[in-house]
């Protein structure tokens, strides 16, 4: 796992993109989005914020994560203008309605699970994966009690990913495709949350990717946040 974590050597990264939000009717709501990450692995800070529709525009999520300490998240909504700390047991909630919830919005830390292999040969979109099982060195640093991951042996990336509660019970499904190679590092154009218990699920769309434009740390404290243009 930690060639799928370190093959991103960028300083910083911009993603502009959609989400389609589906729901158990089929029923699609599209929202547009920026997000921008600075920081390499274990140590980094992320701002995603919504571009549109209007009733969405400006909500933003700030994560910062460092190592050996538990992630860090602000939600700012232009509705009441305000920042908010988002509590440990919120980390589980849906983003803004998506089937991503605010961890998953977060980058992980490769330090934060330990790996192990389970599996090897199962074939995805073409390619032969390993199957590698992960747990959280402690409760606190996912809501999930275990994920299994497949990484494809030509190409480090997750491609899929399954994360179950405690109980044994699947939370949501991740599906990663469209793979492209961007200034040396892989990016898949196309990610699918789904949420199997609700029948919803959350289509990402990367229209725009773009590493090392020289991004400023001032663009990632709780007072950008506050700030749309950021």
């Amino acid at each position: 796992m930690e060639a799928v974590y370190k093959q991103d050597t960028s300083r910083d990264t911009t993603w502009r993109g959609k989400m389609d939000v589906i729901d158990k009717k089929g029923t699609v709501r599209s929202k547009k989005f920026l997000m921008r990450k600075i920081g390499g692995l274990g140590n980094s800070k992320t701002l995603a914020r919504f571009t549109d529709p209007p009733e969405v525009r400006g909500v933003g999520l700030l994560s910062i994560n460092e190592g050996g300490a538990a992630d860090r998240q602000w939600l700012y909504t232009p509705a009441i203008q305000r920042v908010r700390r988002i509590a440990a047991q919120e980390r589980r909630q849906r983003f803004i309605g998506t089937d991503f919830t605010n961890e998953d919005m977060a980058e992980r830390v490769l330090d934060d699970f330990t790996y192990r292999l389970i599996g090897e040969g199962e074939v995805i979109d073409e390619r032969k994966t390993w199957k590698i099982e992960a747990r959280p060195v402690s409760p606190d640093k996912s809501q999930y009690a275990y994920i299994y991951l497949w990484v494809p042996q030509d190409v480090p990336y997750t491609v899929l990913a399954e994360m179950y509660d405690k109980q044994g019970q699947k939370q949501r499904v991740m599906k990663a495709s469209n793979l492209e190679k961007i200034s040396g590092i892989w990016v898949a154009r196309r990610v699918e949350m789904s949420t199997p218990a609700d029948n919803t699920k959350t289509i990402l769309t990367l229209e725009d990717v773009r590493f090392n434009t020289g991004l400023k740390e001032d663009m990632f404290t709780q007072q950008a946040l506050e700030r749309p243009d950021m």
